[in-house]
């Protein structure tokens, strides 16, 4: 039960919805109607529908509701209309209007990690063991939900394929044959370097130069985005991942046989 000092906690925090102790019993037909694509909360019946106004309750019964299948990660970060995106200079760090308002590269990755933190504290299986099997699914798939979303927006090269993604870019596999010769010849250098690397100081040197080259392309798809160009970004985020895989392969040469 959410109650003692938990509950407090949450009171204080203001994670807390209104009401949640006292709401109505659930319904025998909570199943039959979750699944339903309807405008109206499962449980009571109240208008307003799932996910409304970015809360994850029902505003007259507080039962849980199920995901909103309509929400991407961007927006269901941005949660309680708190923007978690990084602003610069005198930019103002609000919410915009439109469909891509909270849709960025460019994030605080220290505000989204407390984004995530403050949707576990709300949506979490822990805090709905006892309570009835429709919100207990509802439950794991809004923490699961939130677990994916702050994983893909935490990395760059994962944020930035998932941006491309709800733009209807994607990068396939084996894209060898459109990268230019000398980036693909720098990649091969580097494997080589990799693979005869014998002391921890030629390790540290790969990795400097590999991590140097990723905050170039980085800053390269910030920028990209920023401009809305896409296959810039595109481009760029290929690049990345090639770099991507040479870090796997130096953490996998770094673990003792």
């Amino acid at each position: 039960m959410w109650g003692g000092r938990t509950g407090a906690l949450l009171r204080v925090s203001g994670l807390w919805p209104a009401g949640v102790l006292g709401r109505r019993p659930l319904s025998c037909n909570a199943a039959s109607l979750a699944g339903r694509n309807s405008p109206q909360c499962w449980n009571c019946g109240g208008p307003g529908g799932p996910m409304r106004e970015h809360g994850f309750f029902c505003p007259q019964c507080r039962a849980l509701q199920p995901p909103d299948p309509t929400r991407d990660y961007f927006s269901l970060m941005d949660w309680y209309g708190r923007p978690f995106r990084e602003t610069r200079g005198g930019e103002r760090d609000v919410r915009g209007s439109g469909a891509r308002r909270n849709r960025a590269f460019r994030v605080d990755t220290a505000k989204l990690q407390t984004r995530y933190q403050e949707l576990q504290r709300l949506v979490h299986p822990d805090f709905f063991s006892q309570r009835s099997q429709t919100e207990k699914d509802f439950s794991e798939k809004h923490s699961t939900l939130v677990n994916d979303a702050y994983k893909t927006l935490l990395a760059p090269l994962s944020r930035g394929l998932y941006l491309l993604k709800l733009h209807g870019l994607e990068i396939p596999e084996g894209t060898d044959d459109e990268m230019d010769r000398q980036f693909l010849m720098e990649i091969m250098e580097i494997n080589e370097k990799l693979a005869e690397a014998q002391s921890e100081a030629a390790m540290k040197e790969i990795e400097s130069i590999v991590r140097a080259k990723q905050k170039e392309l980085t800053d390269n798809v910030s920028r990209a985005f920023e401009q809305d160009d896409l296959e810039k970004a595109k481009e760029m985020l290929t690049k990345m991942r090639y770099f991507s895989n040479i870090e796997e392969k130096i953490k996998l040469k770094k673990i003792p046989l």
